[in-house]
């Protein structure tokens, strides 16, 4: 007799009719790249008085975070490979978390403080803004992407989730490593704090 995926690791969801959470998550997949976007071109609207000099830190906490992210994403990736699928859920899972702390310390940052100019010039800066473009351009797909392929996986879709993974991945991680070459590359320009 023959084991599968599914016999060996059912999904996490009760089998049954996810329409809802389909509808749930496309709306989310739509819903918080736009809710990020108004947050940070209308930050006098949200701005709460004195928070911008506590929050000086995000931006290499952010930085943390998405490192942390890159390195569970690849982890991950390790541990699928090995066929070892209670790790893979386990990195994903830390993945999915540390993504979630850091949209939520983004959007606080960006929502009360000015935005910072990058300084640099000539060849240094137009690879800034062509990584920046798409580095912000592949972040609000990947919100999308990440949660159809948690679904896939908690509903027991194992198919379809592979074959939505085979996009997640190298965008989501792109997206981490960029937001941290994205940092680096900033920086200098910061205001100290």
């Amino acid at each position: 007799m023959t084991t599968t995926t599914e016999q060996l690791h059912p999904p996490v969801l009760e089998p049954g009719d996810y329409t809802k959470y389909k509808i749930i998550l496309g709306a989310l997949g739509v819903v918080v790249p736009l809710l990020v976007a108004v947050l940070f071109y209308y930050k006098n609207i949200f701005r709460i008085a004195g928070a911008g000099p506590y929050l000086h830190a995000l931006p290499a906490v952010n930085a943390v975070l998405n490192s942390l992210t890159a390195v569970a994403l690849l982890t991950g990736y390790y541990f699928i490979r090995q066929k070892n699928v209670l790790a893979h859920r386990a990195s994903m899972g830390t993945a999915f978390g540390l993504g979630a702390l850091f949209l939520v310390s983004y959007v606080a940052y960006h929502s009360q403080v000015e935005s910072t100019h990058f300084g640099g010039v000539g060849a240094a800066r137009a690879f800034y803004f062509i990584l920046l473009l798409t580095h912000i351009s592949l972040a609000a797909v990947t919100v999308a992407l990440v949660l159809f392929t948690l679904y896939f996986a908690l509903t027991g879709q194992y198919i379809k989730h592979r074959r939505i993974a085979r996009w997640t991945f190298p965008v989501w991680l792109y997206v981490s490593v960029t937001g941290v070459i994205v940092y680096f590359m900033i920086a200098p320009y910061y205001p100290a704090g």
